[in-house]
């Protein structure tokens, strides 16, 4: 977007934005003209410059037509009461669309205390105070609804009357809810539905009619639809797109590589190409007997320019979201599938990270330029792999492309030396694969296999996303960092007390690196608790996110680290190819028409990087949640034809209620309830994780392994149920009424009378 020559008596965006942080009351086009002294055409001017800032992303447009910072709360605003803790009252804003997860703020009630009660409506003053927000309700409004994703099911009623029930799509929703308003819905449609009323008297209205869930590509749909997941790019976007695709791509500005041998190593099943490889021993020299590497990289920025619908649309996307049955791509087709994947036998641009690694596999030097690459081919995983073991390339493959793999495979040796010194965390989890046939029927559900080829990909995208960062760092550029903490001390006394239910000691005094839970996992390497070891693990890290000030890479060993192989798929990268485009001076000559001309980050997002990082660190969240739950419903409904039958699962979770179980080889966890255990009474060990019988006789605990039958499958939520192979029908019923509670060994009470909860919740330690 071209910058606007602003008037003289006109005020700066930085002034707006102070006077908008500033102003107690709502900012609307009427305050700043006012508050600025505005007249005549300088209001003309405001109101343009108003939009420029509302598409720039500094400031958003809230209901009522007042403004706000981007990512922050209007001053005035509807908010949710969202939980009462003791006595602090807590809400959410009822509307939320920045990317980022939504607010909690702190109301200060007035007058009566206790008035508000969860799922109340107000609409409040919001004030910054401290490190977050607190809310002053101006006055008190109807019941509004949140809204939820589910099936249309009938049941019958009293008198054989049906009645309409929506059941949610979220498995940890705990009740279907009574229909009084199905809309445009029928018995078995996926609907998006609002929720009104409060407590038992909850309501659901059908909004929205989406389908048959049952339908190709449904089960993806649904989590599309809960997590609000954009799937359709506008007629603006799709035409700047169609503009992008065609432009020019000539060496001049460019580095030709073209007559290398470069390869790329991808899945079998991968939607686009971003990367691709090439390596060469040197022979003579000062790095004799080491190698030189170059890491081609779809210049994405080349087409995705800044301040354009493109640019937008993929910031508000953040990354591609894959799922077995499609994918939701970052950018349009035309260029994610397009003219931007790496593919054999075509012109492509590239970002080039040129890498010097010495006999020992350490990086010496490296160098970025814009290149014109030509791939010799396109290899699955698999089949690079077959052809390295038995030195045989393909029918199809050029005469060079064996000699590339052997070169790639012995610049990796070294490679994998140099990891392996820098020791990072060594968690190998199993990665579910949803095989579908051509109709999208689930053909098969494996885990996918870990070849020396994908950790060979691997370990070049992290030599040059180092490379990145420091190139970067040298240049005093700004960096968007991928930083992965170390773990809190909470979560080390979490796995400390975990460990020690395996007479494991783990000493807290110790300095924390990843070869320490390293050594852990050698410890029980054959052990068929291992599994649950590596997730113990898992839960004890901190989440990764991004942003431009560095922390280091915990889980990589890495001092500095930055995502650069994959801007197809991942906004963060995009970035970081644009801080390279700058620093390096690598932009490309001339004007396209239409489109913006620069392709480097600029002084407004260099500025802005710690706002943009918080914003893709929640969109990556999302992705993963809406992935993982795809693949759960997958496994529902490939287990659903398989209900009676016994399955051999493993314990994941342990609570007071029961236990979580997934199924060997397929995963999905599902319950057992304490209920269909047997006939003693179970007590919860929180620090062994495991439920204990009354006289000691049976005891389930996380990790152990055990057969279940599968008594339901639930494709919609993706939850599964499961009883133990004796269990009678129905459970067992001849347990004991709890009339005083559910007791502990020690006779006190883990769950009070009437369910309510009681002081000691269960045995072990109080955290």
């Amino acid at each position: 977007m071209a910058k606007r020559q602003q008037p003289a008596g006109l005020p700066s965006p930085d002034q707006i934005l102070r006077f908008i942080e500033e102003s107690k009351e709502a900012v609307g086009k009427r305050e700043i003209a006012k508050h600025f002294a505005l007249h005549g055409n300088d209001k003309i001017a405001l109101k343009a410059l108003l939009k420029d800032m509302t598409d720039e992303g500094l400031v958003d447009l809230a209901p009522g037509r007042a403004f706000h910072k981007h990512g922050g709360l209007p001053r005035v605003t509807v908010l949710r009461v969202a939980a009462i803790e003791g006595s602090n009252v807590w809400a959410v804003p009822e509307r939320w669309e920045a990317a980022t997860p939504p607010p909690r703020l702190r109301v200060i009630e007035q007058g009566r205390k206790g008035a508000l009660g969860v799922g109340d409506r107000i609409l409040a003053r919001t004030e910054e105070r401290g490190s977050g927000h607190v809310a002053h309700p101006m006055k008190r409004l109807e019941a509004g609804g949140e809204t939820v994703i589910g099936v249309l099911v009938e049941d019958m009623g009293p008198g054989g009357k049906p009645i309409l029930w929506l059941r949610p799509a979220d498995k940890r929703a705990r009740y279907d809810f009574a229909v009084a308003d199905k809309g445009d819905g029928n018995v078995g449609d996926l609907v998006r539905a609002e929720l009104t009323g409060r407590g038992p008297a909850i309501k659901a209205k059908v909004i929205e009619r989406l389908g048959d869930p049952f339908a190709p590509r449904a089960l993806s749909m649904i989590a599309i639809a809960r997590h609000e997941i954009p799937h359709v790019f506008g007629a603006e976007t799709l035409t700047e797109a169609e503009k992008a695709a065609k432009l020019p791509l000539t060496p001049e500005g460019r580095e030709d590589l073209r007559d290398l041998p470069i390869v790329a190593i991808d899945p079998i099943d991968a939607r686009d190409h971003d990367d691709a490889v090439w390596a060469e021993s040197d022979t003579e020299g000062p790095n004799k007997g080491g190698f030189r590497a170059i890491v081609a990289i779809a210049d994405v920025s080349y087409y995705v320019r800044p301040d354009g619908d493109l640019d937008r649309e993929a910031r508000r996307r953040g990354n591609s979201v894959y799922f077995p049955d499609q994918v939701v791509p970052m950018l349009p087709e035309t260029l994610s599938a397009g003219v931007c994947s790496l593919k054999a036998g075509h012109d492509r641009a590239a970002m080039a990270c040129h890498l010097v690694i010495d006999k020992h596999g350490k990086v010496t030097s490296w160098r970025f330029t814009r290149a014109l690459v030509r791939l010799r081919a396109n290899i699955a995983y698999e089949h690079a792999q077959a052809a390295y073991d038995t030195d045989a390339p393909r029918d199809e493959w050029d005469a060079d492309v064996l000699p590339t793999l052997k070169n790639l495979w012995a610049c990796w040796a070294m490679l994998a030396k140099a990891r392996a010194a820098r020791a990072p965390l060594d968690l190998d989890l199993p990665e579910r694969q949803v095989i579908l046939d051509e109709q999208g029927g689930i053909a098969e559900i494996r885990v996918r296999d870990r070849l020396d080829s994908m950790r060979l990909i691997e370990d070049y995208m992290i030599a040059a996303n180092v490379a990145a960062a420091k190139a970067l760092e040298a240049k005093k550029s700004p960096v968007m960092y991928r930083i992965h903490e170390p773990p809190s001390r909470e979560k080390l006394v979490s796995l400390k007390d975990y460990l020690e239910t395996f007479e494991q000691s783990f000493a807290l005094g110790q300095v924390i690196t990843p070869a320490v839970f390293n050594r852990l996992i050698d410890g029980f390497s054959e052990d068929d608790r291992l599994p649950e070891i590596m997730q113990a693990i898992l839960r004890s890290q901190t989440q990764a996110y991004y942003g431009p000030a560095n922390a280091g890479h915990f889980g990589l060993a890495l001092g500095s680290y930055a995502h650069f192989t994959s801007p197809i798929r991942r906004y963060a990268d995009l970035i970081v190819h644009r801080a390279l485009v700058d620093s390096w001076k690598l932009e490309v000559p001339g004007k396209p028409k239409d489109l913006p001309t620069r392709t480097g980050l600029g002084e407004a997002d260099a500025k802005g990087l710690s706002r943009i990082g918080e914003a893709i660190s929640a969109l990556e969240r999302r992705a993963m949640e809406a992935e993982r739950e795809t693949v759960d419903r997958y496994v529902a409904a490939y287990l659903s034809t398989k209900k009676g039958e016994i399955v051999q699962a493993r314990i994941t979770g342990v609570q007071p209620f029961g236990f979580f179980a997934t199924v060997d080889g397929l995963g999905g966890d599902g319950l057992v309830p304490v209920s269909t255990l047997g006939n003693e009474r179970f007590f919860y060990d929180e620090a062994a994780r495991s439920l204990d019988s009354e006289h000691g006789r049976v005891s389930f605990t996380t990790g152990q392994r055990l057969d279940l039958r599968l008594i339901d499958a639930n494709p919609i939520s993706g939850s599964l149920r499961f009883e133990l192979p004796d269990a009678p029908e129905g459970g067992f019923r001849n347990r004991p009424p709890r009339r005083d509670g559910v007791k502990d060994k020690a006779g006190k009470h883990v769950v009070g009378k009437r369910g309510r909860p009681a002081n000691i919740k269960h045995k072990g330690k109080r955290r």
